[in-house]
């Protein structure tokens, strides 16, 4: 199973974070340790002291694919959850200040966490919404029709260069409100009003 991600891909948070408006999408991969299921709680790591939270849609894949057609995509991916890719900013910002890749900074142990999956044909058919709460209070809020690259255009744009196969998942980016957890932080993600997660924060 991969975890690709998407960065980038709400201008609200590009600007948020002083970055520039890509041309293409901006992609980086997740090793399979980063995933972090079932309500469990989440460790702040000792390496960072400033881990921001990013929730994102995330696609499931249903089949294998390579250089796929943005046209049939759609064929490619039956259900829809949340996410959250946590981000140790600290690391991030010294990594991108050397030239570094941010591999450390983003695939880390249990930062990527993934709610329930639901299919898309439950779902709108046009326009997603969802929230991210911390401690009762909504944080971050998008919706898919505010993505620079939506959900068909990242399939045929990653599948040009990793073929993707069956249960791969895809973190499609964040809108603005990205902001550090700290223990005992309660975090909730909702899509269409339905909770996908609810976990705690730990140090």
């Amino acid at each position: 199973m991969k975890i690709i991600c998407v960065g980038r891909n709400y201008s609200d948070h590009v600007k948020e974070l002083n970055n520039a408006i890509p041309e293409e999408p901006v992609i980086f991969i997740k090793p399979d340790s980063a995933v972090l299921r079932n309500n469990s709680p989440f460790f702040i790591p000792e390496f960072s002291n400033d881990v921001h939270h990013e929730v994102e849609l995330v696609v499931k894949i249903c089949k294998a694919g390579k250089s796929i057609p943005e046209a049939f995509a759609n064929d490619y991916y039956q259900e829809i959850g949340l996410g959250i890719d946590f981000t140790a900013r600290d690391l991030q910002t010294n990594l991108k200040q050397k030239g570094l890749p941010w591999e450390k900074a983003k695939g880390f142990d249990h930062s990527a966490v993934i709610g329930a999956f639901y299919p898309k044909s439950d779902l709108p058919q046009s326009v997603l919404h969802f929230e991210l709460y911390k401690n009762g209070v909504a944080v971050q809020s998008g919706k898919s029709s505010d993505m620079m690259n939506s959900i068909p255009q990242i399939i045929a744009h990653v599948s040009k260069f990793f073929t993707l196969k069956i249960g791969d998942l895809i973190f499609t980016g964040t809108p603005s409100g990205v902001g550090p957890v700290k223990e005992g932080d309660i975090l909730e993600g909702k899509i269409e009003g339905k909770t996908s997660f609810k976990f705690s924060v730990k140090q």
